[in-house]
């Protein structure tokens, strides 16, 4: 290599590293101008994630370990006691948060994929294939999706794969509508005519053109939709029909323990524990609407008033 072109690549890795350098300069100046609930919303994320990733370490026992003594008390050894085959509840509810959050996380990319990338195509392409995909995703709208998710997990088997796909292919018609739309608004630009006429292809008009103009949306709807997966996915483990068990999961924990609240009047921690993952449900979504919010604020280029 000579010296110009050891310069010229000195160069552009100085460039890169003052553009990381200013971006996240950036991003801090508006994480310190957002307001308290969106630092709650990110502090709890931030949260979950951890237990979530690095459970193994956080859990003292493994998933599946079942003790002698069910519905054993709160005590040192068993921070929320155990459950009806004498399970660490606290065990299952740290390796809850990787299932339950890992599978709402790939089953909303896997929507998002789906309806996004047919959504762009039927907006571009306004014809039969427009047409017919609309029809298609009305008919699927039209079907309540938690019926029709426990129908088909009934007829296929109750196992990951099959919940991932199927709740991800419902999901994606709600997807598919709002990237419909947002795209009717850019593929009539200028800029969108320019690269068609010029040959490119349908992908590249895709990433280049308008996907950079339709995200801010989208990345706001992910996290909406990313709540209503991870309520699916939790009331269908409630019903028996989501993760199975010895899998950990908080909708099949409420359901195990449920009948714990009945003991209320002799022992109230012991009532609390099917509430332990309900409440960890409920935090989570709140806190990703929270956050859901303040971006959407963000995006929507509406000015504080001073």
């Amino acid at each position: 290599m000579s010296n110009d072109d050891q310069t010229y690549s000195a160069a552009g890795e100085v460039a890169m590293v003052v553009t990381r350098r200013t971006w996240a300069q950036r991003a801090w100046r508006e994480l310190k101008k957002a307001p308290i609930t969106a630092w709650f919303g990110l502090i709890v994320i931030a949260a979950y994630m951890f237990v979530a990733i690095f459970a193994p370490w956080v859990a003292p026992y493994s998933e599946s370990q079942v003790f002698d003594t069910p519905y054993a008390p709160w005590s040192s050894e068993f921070i929320f006691g155990t459950d009806q085959l004498g399970r660490d509840v606290w065990t299952r509810l740290v390796y809850g948060a990787r299932n339950t959050i890992g599978i709402a996380v790939a089953t909303t990319l896997l929507s998002f994929l789906i309806g996004g990338s047919l959504g762009v195509m039927a907006a571009i392409n306004r014809s039969w294939l427009d047409q017919g995909l609309s029809r298609f995703v009305d008919v699927l709208m039209a079907i309540p999706s938690l019926i029709f998710s426990l129908m088909l997990l009934s007829i296929f088997g109750s196992n990951v794969w099959n919940l991932i796909m199927i709740i991800a292919v419902l999901d994606s018609t709600r997807v598919f509508r709002l990237a419909r739309a947002v795209s009717l608004n850019v593929v009539v630009m200028d800029y969108v005519e320019a690269s068609r006429l010029r040959g490119e292809s349908l992908g590249w008009v895709m990433r280049n053109d308008i996907l950079p103009n339709i995200l801010p949306p989208l990345v706001a709807e992910f996290g909406l939709r990313f709540c209503f997966v991870f309520l699916t996915i939790a009331s269908l483990s409630f019903l028996g029909v989501g993760i199975q068990p010895p899998t950990a999961d908080w909708g099949s924990m409420v359901r195990e323990n449920a009948q714990l609240i009945s003991f209320a009047e002799y022992d109230m921690k012991a009532a609390m524990t099917p509430l332990l993952p309900a409440g960890a449900i409920a935090l989570l979504t709140v806190a990703v609407n929270f956050v859901v919010d303040w971006f959407l604020h963000k995006t929507s280029g509406i000015r504080d008033e001073k």
